[in-house]
């Protein structure tokens, strides 16, 4: 049997773009020291926002720009419950991906009423003239859609903003050490909750191509797991823009292999197969990779009156 390559690079690649949003997301707000587990959440938030925008105006455009809006107030409202109130940064990210689940799927019934599983419409691919016929890598790199190519430019100007700016020194000193950077005239608050709305918009946009590009309609939980996954290629990554995004690609590979495996007929059980890119975030977790050392303000709030050797 002739195995089709570029057909499994182009699937692995599709699986693996929402997860590296969400990562990419995650990876702005942690570098700034506050814990975002609420990507499950904002990934869900997004791809509803994303569908009610698009079912009703018929522009996927829009569908993403709302979702861009609601998962920026999303992540705000996690700011403000983390850096203004000092809430537990886990409590406060699992209430949003609690209250994510629940109210998408409330408000489904009300936008979409029978109409959940009508196709939408999309974001189709761009075709690059000569390029695109290219073995193998015209394929992959030369007839993707704009958000494919938006992933990988963020992922360049991301590296050169953590280690080539004078925000992104700010962001990694207050997500290392915020004393020291208050202490250098750093409003701490201020550089989190830039960080963590960032976050929200980058999560979202993962959820706007889970129904704008994957599936072409929302259905409850159609996140299914991925904010938990972009965690874990921020940890197996590093928190690096660059190895977070090839964590995710490993993963979106791993479930891609999956999928062809259950396509071929073999003779294995399937729960074994569906669990396959769990178990690979499982061991990037248990720091098969090597060990992974977070920022070392990461989790701990910071409060001006009350300043603590982190």
């Amino acid at each position: 049997m002739t195995i089709d390559y570029s057909d499994y690079f182009v699937a692995s690649l599709n699986l693996a773009v929402p997860l590296a949003f969400a990562a990419l997301g995650g990876m702005y707000s942690e570098r700034s020291g506050v814990l975002n587990i609420a990507l499950e959440g904002l990934l869900l938030t997004g791809a509803f926002t994303s569908a009610a925008a698009t079912f009703h105006t018929g522009n996927p455009w829009l569908g993403v720009l709302c979702a861009l809006i609601v998962g920026g107030l999303v992540g705000l409202l996690h700011a403000f419950l983390c850096v203004t109130l000092y809430v537990n940064q886990l409590v406060s990210g699992l209430a949003i991906n609690l209250v994510a689940a629940g109210l998408t799927s409330f408000l489904a019934r009300l936008v979409f009423n029978s109409s959940m599983t009508q196709r939408l419409p999309g974001i189709e691919p761009i075709v690059i003239p000569g390029l695109a016929k290219i073995p193998i890598l015209g394929v992959i790199l030369f007839q993707q859609n704009v958000l494919v190519y938006l992933l990988l430019i963020l992922v360049a100007v991301s590296i050169y903003i953590l280690f080539r700016t004078s925000f992104g020194l700010t962001l990694r000193a207050v997500g290392e050490y915020p004393k020291a950077a208050a202490t250098a005239g750093v409003s701490v608050s201020r550089v989190q909750y830039w960080a963590v709305v960032l976050s929200g918009c980058l999560a979202s946009l993962g959820g706007a191509y889970l129904t704008l590009v994957q599936i072409r309609f929302f259905t409850e939980g159609m996140s299914a797991g991925k904010g938990f996954i972009a965690i874990a290629a921020l940890i197996f990554g590093r928190w690096h823009p660059l190895g977070s995004t090839l964590a995710c690609f490993l993963f979106g590979a791993t479930e891609a292999l999956q999928l062809r495996i259950q396509a071929l007929g073999a003779n294995i059980p399937y729960q074994f197969l569906v669990m396959l890119p769990y178990a690979i975030a499982l061991f990037a977790l248990l720091g098969l990779a090597g060990k992974s050392i977070p920022p070392q303000g990461l989790g701990v709030p910071y409060s001006p009156e009350n300043q603590q050797d982190n």
